[in-house]
């Protein structure tokens, strides 16, 4: 159940469950967090009434976003809405200036930092980061924006002397995962989580008998419940700029904090691969 009391948790996991509700049930939801005059006392039946369904929709659906009942999903959008949470985001206009702009878009990737953290799974967490130190081979897996994220890390885990393999080609995904085995991690990249060609090759992976870790931006995706580990960021939708952008930002910090994680396993070797892969590229600096 969310704690309510955390309006970053709110936001959040109602952001996370709504594309895979039904079209019913998401019309429902987006009539109740429409209500401008929602609080404390609004009884079911006028929410019911209004959203054009029965008291026991209303009642599942809250359920289904992982809320106790009603007065729970009630009460908890109340105190969203009572903080600068709710009011952080808002689309870019004609009229903005450039100030504006780069107000909006920072407070777009801070409210999806502040959400992500706060929804974050510390124990999923240690375990991928157990699972990437330990791991014989490392294989990620990412298409477009995800790809991105995904060379990134590698070239963060190269440093400190632990090698990955990136892959954004469906044919060279699924032929790296056809080689990996029980002693290896693959990690799969996709905002969205429905990735046809990402999930896959993480299938495959898991056939091989090798652990899967997914870094998504939902945490009921195809991809999620294929995974063993699944570490979600949050970000909430834009017309202009997409969630994709500020959920980048929030994966790339998980994959940092991950990446600090594994180096702190064994960190005088971390320490060491570090001096040696500096080193290795400082005749490349200009003086």
């Amino acid at each position: 159940m969310i704690g309510r009391h955390d309006p970053r948790r709110i936001g959040a996991q109602i952001r996370m469950q709504m594309p895979f509700l039904t079209p019913l049930e998401a019309r429902v939801v987006d009539t109740i967090t429409g209500r401008l005059d929602l609080c404390a006392t609004t009884p079911l039946r006028q929410v019911s009434d209004d959203a054009g369904v029965s008291d026991a929709m209303v009642v599942k659906i809250a359920k289904k976003l992982g809320f106790a009942g009603f007065r729970d999903f009630r009460e908890a959008l109340v105190v969203y809405r009572q903080t600068d949470v709710a009011s952080l985001h808002s689309e870019i206009s004609p009229d903005d200036s450039s100030a504006d702009i780069i107000r909006k878009v920072f407070q777009t990737s801070m409210q999806a930092l502040e959400e992500t953290m706060s929804i974050l799974d510390v124990a999923a967490f240690d375990r991928a980061a157990d699972l990437l130190h330990g791991a014989k081979q490392r294989d990620f897996y990412g298409v477009g924006g995800s790809a991105q994220i995904a060379r990134d890390v590698a070239h963060k885990f190269l440093r400190i002397g632990l090698r990955a393999g990136v892959q954004d080609d469906p044919h060279m995904m699924l032929m790296s995962a056809s080689l990996l085995g029980p002693e290896d991690v693959a990690v799969a990249f996709s905002h969205s989580g429905t990735t046809s060609n990402v999930i896959e090759a993480a299938r495959l992976a898991r056939q091989q008998g090798a652990r899967v870790i997914a870094i998504t931006n939902y945490s009921t995706s195809p991809l999620s419940e294929l995974a063993d580990i699944a570490l979600c960021s949050t970000a909430q939708g834009s017309p202009l700029l997409g969630e994709n952008a500020a959920a980048r930002i929030a994966q790339l910090n998980i994959m940092d904090a991950i990446f600090v994680a594994v180096a702190q396993r064994d960190l005088d070797r971390s320490e060491a691969q570090l001096a040696r892969t500096r080193n290795a590229v400082e005749t490349k600096r200009r003086r």
